[in-house]
């Protein structure tokens, strides 16, 4: 392909196989003893997770899938994908990015997937048998890869080939034939969660036996049936619960619970307050507009109404918070998308909007057409009067200095625990993107790593705006004792490699004493309260000894 041009262009519908090749441009292997966290990611090529062993959970886009036998999983250009994976014994996983062109004139072009226009629609969760064979191919496509020679490593992107076919062959099969009957079971019971469902019932609609039915739901889902029952409706109640006439009892027979009483008890359960104290917080119909002003809410124990919700940008929240936040605004790199999240908020109607008063005029003048608007001061005022200012607008000032008292409590403590492992050990916070290294001090790490918790920096960040670009000869001369790692890493995990397995790298006194410690853009990126308690969190955790692994910490199978 090297003699062709590429164009990057936006997919058409309706192309055959006949019209698209297929390149491979990266195959890693992950492998580590226990549980493996892949940080959620963007990605701008096609992506294939292939799990050879473990369970647990992936995110591809804003769909969560639980991880099956005998399935892979695929993420288009444009999505975001990540997990964690647990096994017994050892985690083993494939992935593999591969772009997709099209020969036109002579020329072929880089297509572009986008939700509305799939070309080809290689996406989310796919049953493939033999799976077996499938393992074996991408044992074979990984040793062909890293070979030294160049016809071995051609021999990758052909045995790649074979592993697509094997794909495609097995989604065109159950594609042409009715569901699985498990499938079927599941889908009544997202259609249908309202009805008196029994196991004997659902085990009847998959027509398998009822002991079968509850041990294979439990196997292929991870989760039993009956609390995959529950979930749907208590999610389904807490929609409800923002309606604002709603009735309790009303609530709980629209989900399916006949006594409302034994709704609540089960509410409760699952939540961890009473439907009534979750229903009194709910009504308040609050949109935050950015993500900081989430982070300011819930030091306040108000959750949003609408907010900016993502599995990578806005991790923390996304994951605790969605089902429980009725408006999801797009949080795609800090509000670019500003214009799509007006439009639903004009649909929504929230009683009042809370903003940071960094937007430009135009988004600004659309925004009052939405609700009245408070905007905290963004540059002028730091997190803490931020909050204050959110709280006396709300009227919950007591409950913001009450947080204040006690989060002032917990880093007396971290500061304390964490000085006493690191000493007197000077930090940097390095950002790697691409091919270049960043020093990198943004309000947050200022505020809480070298004012709250005292630890010391090996750089004067009162020099910095934000990132100073730096080599790593200079970095040698700083020669930190820790380093704290920000990788961007959707276009970093080449340079990364390449990097760590230096010579100059390892010749750092933080890689020679193992104290390199990769943190992530959320909440690291973000200036709230909710968001820096986190921080102490992470960092009483990073010094304990509990540092997970992440995909960064594995590169062809070595940690």
């Amino acid at each position: 392909m090297s003699g062709h041009s590429f164009v990057v262009k936006e997919a058409s519908n309706n192309l055959s196989l006949d019209d698209l090749s297929f390149r491979l441009r990266d195959i890693e292997l992950l492998k580590r003893n226990g549980n493996l966290q892949i940080e959620q990611q963007l990605t701008f090529s096609h992506v294939l997770i292939i799990v050879v062993n473990g369970h647990g959970q992936l995110t591809l886009g804003t769909t969560e899938y639980r991880i099956q036998q005998n399935h892979v999983y695929a993420c288009i250009p444009g999505e975001t994908y990540g997990g964690e994976i647990q096994a017994l014994d050892e985690t083993e996983i494939y992935l593999l990015k591969f772009e997709v062109f099209r020969s036109t004139d002579q020329r072929y072009e880089c297509m572009v997937n986008e939700k509305d226009g799939r070309l080809f629609s290689l996406q989310g969760e796919i049953q493939v048998f033999p799976f077996d064979q499938l393992t074996s191919l991408c044992k074979s496509i990984f040793q062909y890869w890293d070979s030294d020679d160049e016809l071995e490593r051609f021999r990758s992107q052909f045995t790649f080939q074979e592993l697509l076919y094997i794909i495609l062959k097995s989604r065109s099969f159950l594609h042409n034939r009715s569901s699985a009957a498990l499938e079927l079971a599941k889908d009544y019971m997202d259609h249908y969660y309202y009805e008196n469902l029994s196991i004997e019932q659902l085990a009847a609609i998959a027509k398998i036996s009822p002991k079968y039915f509850v041990d294979l739901f439990k196997k292929t889902y991870g989760i039993s049936a009956i609390d995959y029952l529950t979930e749907l409706r208590i999610n389904k109640a807490k929609q409800l619960m923002a309606q604002s006439h709603a009735k309790l009892k009303d609530i709980a027979h629209q989900i399916g619970y006949n006594d409302e009483f034994y709704f609540s008890r089960k509410f409760k359960k699952q939540v961890g307050v009473t439907p009534t104290h979750y229903m009194k917080r709910r009504r308040r119909k609050i949109a935050a507009y950015r993500s900081p002003i989430t982070g300011q809410l819930l030091a306040l124990k108000i959750i949003p109404y609408a907010a900016p919700l993502h599995p990578k940008w806005t991790a923390y929240y996304y994951k605790e918070y969605r089902t429980d936040i009725s408006v999801h605004l797009n949080a795609y790199r800090n509000g670019q998308k500003w214009e799509s999240n007006i439009e639903k908020l004009l649909q929504a109607k929230p009683e009042v909007v809370i903003s940071t008063d960094d937007l430009d005029e135009m988004e600004k003048e659309k925004l009052s057409r939405v609700a009245p608007i408070y905007y905290i001061p963004w540059q002028e005022k730091n997190w803490r009067e931020q909050l204050l200012l959110t709280a006396e607008f709300l009227g919950e000032t007591q409950e913001a200095e009450d947080w204040l008292k006690n989060y002032d409590r917990k880093v007396k403590h971290a500061r304390e625990w964490v000085k006493n492992k690191v000493k007197d050990d000077t930090f940097l916070i390095l950002r790697i993107s691409k091919q270049n290294l960043y020093v990198h001090c943004n309000r947050s790490i200022t505020d809480i790593l070298f004012h709250d918790l005292q630890l010391a920096s090996a750089y004067d960040c009162n020099q910095l705006a934000r990132d100073e670009r730096m080599t790593i000869d200079q970095l040698i001369e700083l020669d930190p004792d820790r380093l704290l790692l920000l990788i961007r890493q959707e276009e970093t995990l080449a340079y990364w490699k390449t990097l760590q397995y230096s010579l100059p790298w390892q010749e750092l006194s933080a890689v020679r004493n193992n104290r390199v410690y990769f943190i992530s853009s959320d909440p690291w990126l973000e200036y709230s309260a909710s968001a820096h308690e986190r921080i102490i969190d992470e960092m009483v955790s990073l010094f304990s000894g509990n540092r997970p692994k992440r995909i960064l910490d594995t590169v062809h199978g070595h940690i």
